[in-house]
């Protein structure tokens, strides 16, 4: 028989799939013997068999009827009883942390009777209805489906009248006739009355949490975090211990370290009077956790005792709920820390160097994404002028954007192209569909604990939060500080690494790590830190890194950035810009002397461009693939030649030969689905002389490198092949012009000749083409084009956000590779080619070559390299190392 409940004295750490991170961390500190309330967990097991049959599994409601007569029995009180009742919170606890994103019950067993038992034994009657009400406001809005935003606005009025800036300046009547109309307002909205029976309150909370698993911002977070739909969540259930007793209780988060830099101390916010859920949704602003050191000082001494003892546990930055009951603490949650990318790093390399972890842990718990956050540009402090506001910086950055107000304006706004900043009192988990919108999240309460600042640091956003100078009007959209005011569409710029707001967009400058990579010094702190990360990646990575350049300049930066050669060189691009004439020249030949003429003036340009990027890349190997794209591509818009003749007709001018005759070949040429027409191999078979002009460019470039002194080491790579015949062709077409140029020249030159694997055929029949072809490289832009059948220029704005939307999609195909459709593409070619061809050198030049999953892909299937834009071989450097890892996914850093 399937078990769904586990009391915290029965798991540990090593349970999350089953527990939940949090179930699983409860368990792990009440096994390590800190001060943790009772409780027990249901698993991910019981929540996944109610989603599927929309039932409770049969023997749960048993299990936790078993489970909270231990609880009572240990504790001496039942459930809601009623002249001294055992209350309970009902929490969430996915296998992969999402703050905020699902449901939390407290002060569950509370009602009409038992609040009266309450007040009398805590001797605080104010506290006793404060906890009622905050049940029915949680109850109300999570499990019988009251819009919470009533609830706020009954509180609202209510302050008003009383001329109360929060909720501490209510009474104990005030909060009496709160609950009373908290019960109305749930009876008028659902028809049914608040259920007095504190063990169907714990039934219905367990399974609101269930269903919580696919609400909507649930839904949301996991399509942002990459997170499976398919997990479920853990409940956890737990004595309530209460922050709300008075100013010598309260609630607070701490981390072991500051998530926003890294550095080493005691960080977190502290609420006098206050629940856990308060700190978190930042109602109230916060003291700084060093104050509670002066509030209670022996508490406090315990909470650092118990962080030291966290951290060294988990070897990592922990992060911790706790609660001072009447100066008695109690730990209610700990997990690993989010972080952001600059506190990644910078944690790993201090953990690395205290000997808590090795230099391969510390690879494993930086990424690549992280690497590339840490390349942005940051704001030039010097240019910008005085602040609006200062606030505290919860996660690094630099954003512009227009200030908007609310999640739905964030929305609108970012799909139609715009840039916002969203800003908030302070934000709720309905407000996720906004901060995934913005460009930064800026508040004027909460800290570096709150929910804006959590969720911004998990998903790598600027956020400034507590800027408590601004005045934020969310009614009439804008906000003031000082003498100024900043309405909604004003653009704002927002320093996340500073904690400043500025007027108007400030100028950008290179980051540090930028500069290091550019230059390749590596200074103290951060710096150092990714220098060391980087270090340790190249040491232990299988999978060569180069890039995809096609000029001297990019292929230089390139190299400092650390490629190892060139995997991509695409030279149409050299065909662009004031050549374009030549190139017009060659196609509106009539006569094989006149195309002769236009290739032999194409030919120096061509070969002085390959000289340059074979001296950039001097020593490593330069792949250049021949022309690709078709030749209509290189001559003006077709809509733009008619109209150019029509107004010369119209004006009574002569119309213009040259345009007439581009026209006419615009024509003549035009395809319904040029992507799949005379482009590639194609092109090279049936334009006479174009392969042959482009190769002895290579070839005599490579020759005049070599006179220098050169090693030029060029490879040349056919594009879009479709069958070994076409690629036979091509090759010896290839080696008849090298084999000219070497006589002619005295020279030797050798360069490997090779194909491009883009196509469905070319991959499955992989084991034939490697007979002629000395080298793959595949092109996954294209392979996912035709093995989706879509073109990515058409589709992504068609129809990609709703197939993200409905789950079709995890991430876009053209982001990370298919791993199931053309990875498994990928894994055939691979395999086939080494099996007619041992030793076959295979590498990957689309944009996946960047991408840190499809990097770990293409480590596992077996590619020598990957090639990628100039910006991204760092990031590639990076997931390469950690791809060599053992049990290391590219999601695996936090």
């Amino acid at each position: 028989m399937d078990r769904y409940v586990y009391a915290f004295t029965e798991g540990g750490r090593d349970m999350a799939d089953l527990l939940g991170g949090k179930g699983a961390n409860l368990a792990e500190m009440t096994r390590m013997g800190l001060p943790v309330p009772p409780g027990f967990t249901v698993t991910t097991e019981a929540c996944r068999a109610f989603l599927a049959t929309g039932t409770e599994p049969d023997s749960l409601a048993r299990e936790i009827s078993d489970h909270l007569t231990a609880l009572e029995e240990a504790a001496g009180r039942r459930l809601g009883q009623p002249d001294d009742p055992l209350l309970l919170s009902v929490r969430s606890g996915a296998r992969f942390s999402m703050p905020g994103m699902m449901e939390t019950i407290l002060d569950i067993g509370l009602n009409d009777e038992s609040v009266l038992g309450l007040a009398k034994t805590s001797g605080n009657e104010r506290f006793a209805w404060d906890s009622y009400r905050r049940l029915l406001q949680m109850f109300g809005s999570t499990v019988m489906g009251v819009d919470s935003a009533l609830f706020e606005t009954v509180m609202a009025r209510l302050k008003e009248a009383r001329g109360a800036v929060d909720d501490l300046g209510l009474d104990t009547a005030d909060l009496a006739g709160l609950v009373e109309a908290y019960k109305e307002l749930i009876r008028q909205e659902t028809g049914e009355y608040f259920p007095q029976s504190p063990a169907e309150q714990l039934r219905q909370a367990v399974l609101a949490v269930f269903e919580s698993w696919n609400g909507e911002r649930a839904r949301l977070y996991r399509r942002r975090e990459h997170i499976p739909d398919d997990l479920g969540t853990a409940v956890n259930v737990q004595t309530m211990v209460f922050g709300n007793l008075g100013p010598e209780s309260g609630s607070g988060v701490a981390f072991t370290r500051d998530p926003a830099t890294g550095r080493s101390g005691l960080y977190g916010d502290y609420l006098p009077n206050a629940q856990g859920e308060d700190v978190v949704a930042g109602i109230r602003n916060t003291v700084p956790l060093d104050e509670l050191g002066r509030l209670n000082p022996e508490a406090f001494a315990q909470l650092r005792d118990h962080m030291r003892t966290l951290e060294t546990h988990y070897r990592d930055l922990c992060d911790i709920e706790f609660t001072i009951e009447r100066g008695r603490l109690w730990m209610l949650q700990t997990r690993v820390g989010k972080r952001t990318a600059e506190a990644a790093f910078a944690i790993a390399a201090e953990l690395v160097d205290e000997g808590l972890i090795t230099s391969d842990e510390g690879l494993a718990r930086v990424s690549g994404d992280g690497l590339a956050r840490l390349m942005f540009p940051r704001f030039d402090t010097s240019a910008v002028g005085e602040a609006l506001a200062h606030g505290i910086p919860a996660s690094p950055g630099a954003a512009v954007g227009a200030a908007v107000f609310d999640s739905a304006e964030a929305v609108r706004r970012a799909a139609a192209g715009e840039k916002v900043v969203l800003v908030r009192q302070e934000t709720t988990p309905d407000d996720l569909p906004g901060m995934v919108a913005a460009q930064a999240v800026l508040t004027s309460r909460g800290g570096k604990t709150s929910h804006a600042a959590v969720v911004a640091r998990g998903m790598g956003k600027v956020c400034v939060c507590g800027a408590e100078e601004i005045a934020v009007d969310p009614q009439e959209r804008r906000f003031t500080v000082g003498g100024t005011t900043v309405e909604e569409g004003t653009v704002i710029s927002v320093d996340g690494s500073e904690g400043a707001v500025y007027a108007d967009a400030a100028p950008l400058v290179d980051s540090a790590v930028m500069r290091y990579f550019e230059t390749g010094e590596a200074s103290a702190g951060l710096v150092e830190a990714v220098d060391g990360a980087m270090r340790q990646a190249d040491g232990v990575r299988r999978l060569g890194v180069r890039a995809n350049a096609d000029t001297p300049e990019d292929a230089a930066r390139a190299r400092r950035f650390g490629a190892e050669g060139i995997g991509l060189c695409r030279t149409e691009h050299m065909f662009l810009g004031d050549r374009r004439q030549l190139v017009e020249a060659m196609i509106l030949a009539r006569t094989d002397a006149e195309r002769e003429r236009s290739l032999k003036a194409l030919l120096p340009l061509q070969r002085q461009d390959f000289i340059g990027i074979l001296e950039a890349m001097d020593g490593l190997p330069v792949t250049i693939r021949l022309l690709d794209p078709p030749l209509h591509e290189f001559l003006p818009d077709r809509t733009e030649l008619a109209v150019r003749l029509a107004a010369a007709e119209a004006h009574g001018s002569p119309p213009s030969t040259h345009d007439a005759e581009l026209l006419d070949a615009v024509n003549r040429m035009h395809e319904e689905n040029p992507m799949l027409g005379l482009r590639g191999v194609r092109l090279g078979l049936v334009a006479p002389g174009l392969v042959a002009m482009q190769v002895r460019a290579i070839a005599e470039a490579v020759v005049e490198r070599k006179r220098a002194g050169g090693d030029p080491r060029a490879e040349i790579m056919v594009p879009l092949i479709d069958t070994v015949e076409e690629l036979r062709l091509v090759r010896e077409e290839v080696e008849q012009v090298l084999a000219e140029v070497s006589t002619h020249s005295g020279v030797p030159v050798e360069c490997p000749i090779g194909t491009m694997i883009e196509l469905p055929r070319a991959a499955l029949t992989a084991g034939r083409i490697a007979e002629e072809a000395q080298f793959f490289s595949f092109g996954t832009n294209d392979l996912t084009q035709t093995t989706w059948g879509f073109s990515r220029d058409d589709v992504e704005a068609a129809f990609f956000s709703a197939y993200l939307d409905k789950g079709i999609f995890k991430v876009s195909p053209f982001e990370t590779i298919d791993r199931d459709g053309v990875g498994r593409l990928v894994q055939i070619a691979v395999a086939e080619g080494r099996a007619a061809r041992p030793g076959l050198k295979i590498g990957v030049c689309g944009e996946h070559g960047g991408d840190p999953d499809s990097v770990h892909y293409f480590h596992a299937v077996g590619l020598d390299y990957v090639s990628c834009s100039p910006f991204r071989v760092p990031v590639a450097r990076l997931e390469a190392g950690r791809a060599a890892l053992p049990g290391t996914e590219a999601s695996d850093s936090r």
